[in-house]
Formats: C-alpha cells, structure tokens, sequence
C-alpha cells in the first residue's frame, strides 16, 4: 500500500492505494478518515490522482460528516446544582457527604453520596460508573429492538451482542469483527438518539463504509436520521 496526496485548493488531501485484480477505481473513506483508492493492477499514480482530484469534494464531506458524528465534550465542575443529561434531559447534581460512596438517581436529582464533596475526581469517577452501568441496562432492549428491523436473518441475529466501550472520539462502532462499540456518554442522549447510534453500526453489518447503499439502508430504517444527528451534536 502507498501513501499519497492530492492539493485541492488550499487542502491536502492524503489518501492511500491498494492495487487489484479489477477494472475500476473505488474510494473508501473510513471513519477515522483514512482515505484508501482500490485501482487496477495497470492503474498510473497520475490516473489515480486525478480520480481523487474530481472526488475530492465528496472525500471532504465524508470526513466532515464522521467528524460531526463525534461526541462534544464540555468541562465539569461536579458540584451541587450543576446539570448531566441522562436520556435526554437534564438533572441536576446533588453532592452529599457520606462515609458510605453511593450514586442514587430519585426525585428529578443524581445524588452522589462521597465522604468529601470537594473531591471532584472522585465524584466525577462515580458519576462516570453510573453512567456506564446504566447505559448497560438502558442500551440491551433498545439494541434487541432495533435487530428486528435489521435485514439479517434470524440465526445471525442472535449471535450479536454488543459492548459497552469509551471512545474519545465516536458514539459508536463497527469493527471488523462485526462487534458493536458503543460509548457509555450515549446514555445521555435521548432514547430516538440511541436507537440512531446502534442502527447506524448495525447497517454497517451489511454496508461496511458509507456509500450510496449504506445511506438508502439508513434512510429506509432511520427516514429522520439527519434530524436525530443533529440532535446528538447538543449532548455534551
């Protein structure tokens, strides 16, 4: 494989090619947004550049839109009265001090129980497990759920599962393997939003890179999926 680059106006766009037995160029663009060309043995590097030249306006958009797909982080102070979202709507924090460490969700509050409450890394700790214990019970029937609507047949369906898993940079995952990612801050965001996120990962069960097929096969389980987007760039 070599490593390659295109100037499209003020942009370098850097890409990747693989050579094989076919007739035609195809271009992938993944979602960390690594660009690979898949030419023919008999391909020129000047052929394939200005392959990437005329597609370079959609290759940008791409990396754009896995870019907005990314989760928003916004600093804490982990005090009392300071608001989380948890499936969509905002909570407000309430610190109390205890010898015994305890996250109890009751009465429109998250109250963390922490033997000092100004020890913010600890609050933020406990917060987090939360967060990720819920987001374990709240995602099951929602992902059950949403493999009903995926057009896979019933025995594959019941071998996927998936897992709960931080990423910095994604709300959720596809891997190779067939594995579902999904990042526990999803838990956050509306129930709609979380039905998007694993729909999303599980098309791509059947569609592996975002492509004209992979986006009729969203539309058609997901027709508000641009609204939901746009929804989950508000979460924090």
């Amino acid at each position: 494989m070599g490593n390659h680059s295109i100037q499209f106006g003020s942009i370098v766009v850097n890409f990747s090619v693989e050579y094989r037995k076919r007739k035609s160029l195809a271009i992938t663009v993944y979602p960390d947004g690594l660009v690979i060309v898949t030419a023919p043995m008999d391909a020129t590097i000047e052929k394939i550049k200005e392959k990437v030249h005329r597609r370079a306006a959609w290759i940008l958009k791409q990396q754009d839109i896995f870019q907005q797909y990314e989760p928003q982080n916004t600093p804490r102070k982990y005090v009392s009265g300071e608001t989380h979202y948890y499936m969509g709507r905002q909570y407000r924090l309430k610190i109390i001090e205890e010898p015994r460490q305890k996250v109890v969700f009751r009465a429109g509050y998250i109250e963390i129980f922490v033997p000092n409450k100004n020890d913010k890394k600890t609050i933020q700790k406990m917060l987090e497990l939360w967060y990720r214990d819920k987001a374990k019970e709240k995602f099951e029937p929602i992902f059950r759920k949403c493999l009903e609507k995926l057009p896979l047949d019933t025995d594959r369906k019941a071998q996927l599962t998936f897992k709960v898993m931080t990423m910095s940079k994604r709300w959720g995952s596809c891997t190779k393997s067939g594995n579902i990612l999904l990042n526990p801050n999803l838990i956050k965001t509306p129930k709609s939003c979380i039905e998007y996120v694993i729909l999303h990962e599980l098309c791509h069960l059947i569609v592996p890179y975002h492509n004209v097929l992979f986006y009729e096969l969203q539309s058609s389980l997901i027709p508000d999926w641009r609204d939901l987007k746009k929804k989950l760039e508000f979460h924090r």
